[in-house]
């Protein structure tokens, strides 16, 4: 099982707990981006920089993933892909996407972006805090002790 994350918009505070989970849980990690990433020397993380373009990052996960494996994400359509093969889908807030969500969470996206194209302001996501963090480390957690 390896991790994969989708790094270009990827809080640092999680790339951080992924780093510690990997290491400790000794889960082969790769980071994906556009942009030239930090990651610490590890025989267990791995960082790919891709060219820049629209879901260069997306496609490279979801050719390389195996199902079963895990993808960090908060792109939507990156997660509905992740989960039609088979693998598993979390956001940097600690939700698990699944076969039982993700057509929902799609469908609310594509309405927000059509509100946003006529116009229409919508705001953004909250501010990313404290209890997201903590959220995210636990799901994290679950999923690396049942899966790992």
């Amino acid at each position: 099982m390896t991790i994969w994350v989708d790094a270009d918009a990827c809080p640092a505070v999680i790339k951080e707990i992924l780093f510690r989970a990997a290491e400790r849980t000794q889960t082969p990690t790769v980071l994906v981006a556009n942009q030239l990433l930090r990651v610490p020397p590890s025989q267990w993380i791995r960082a790919f920089q891709v060219p820049s373009g629209f879901d260069v990052a997306d496609r490279m996960i979801v050719d390389e993933l195996q199902a079963g494996d895990l993808v960090v994400t908060a792109d939507i359509p990156l997660a509905a892909q992740v989960i039609a093969k088979g693998a598993h889908a979390l956001n940097p807030r600690g939700e698990r996407y699944s076969t039982t969500n993700i057509q929902e969470r799609l469908a609310m996206r594509n309405f927000m972006e059509e509100l946003r194209g006529s116009g229409v302001e919508t705001g953004g996501p909250a501010a990313f805090s404290n209890t997201d963090r903590q959220a995210f480390a636990a799901e994290l957690d679950r999923f690396l002790a049942h899966h790992s």
